[in-house]
């Protein structure tokens, strides 16, 4: 059952409500990925914390287009780590890429802005 900002697991209650927010948003995320309640109640608040109060230790890969393609790179980096036809095959392979490497994955529009910022 998705979890929303009014009806939440009673162990975020006492987060301050950024964390708690993007708590519930990384664990709805992995709910989806069909990981169990317990774990995704326990990966969301620790990934949030690290996300809201910053982790500079992880290594930081971008979801981004190039051209008609759509890439995988490291933060700063020249050359692209994966390349794919569309957005969507290519986050089904960066997933597991940037979860094996403990990074975030940054998630950009057609236009390069930032959509969105995952920790797997």
């Amino acid at each position: 059952m998705p979890w929303s900002k009014n009806d939440y697991p009673d162990s975020m209650k006492n987060l301050p409500d950024d964390v708690r927010d993007k708590a519930i948003e990384i664990a709805n995320a992995l709910l989806e990925d069909k990981y169990s309640e317990g774990r995704a109640i326990s990966i969301g608040i620790a990934q949030a914390r690290k996300y809201i109060e910053g982790d500079d230790d992880r290594p930081e890969y971008h979801a981004e287009p190039d051209g008609e393609d759509w890439i995988l790179k490291k933060k700063d980096g020249k050359k692209a780590i994966m390349r794919e036809d569309t957005k969507k095959d290519l986050l089904d392979k960066a997933k597991e890429y940037v979860n094996d490497h403990d990074g975030t994955l940054v998630i950009h529009k057609t236009d390069g802005s930032v959509s969105d910022r995952l920790y797997d």
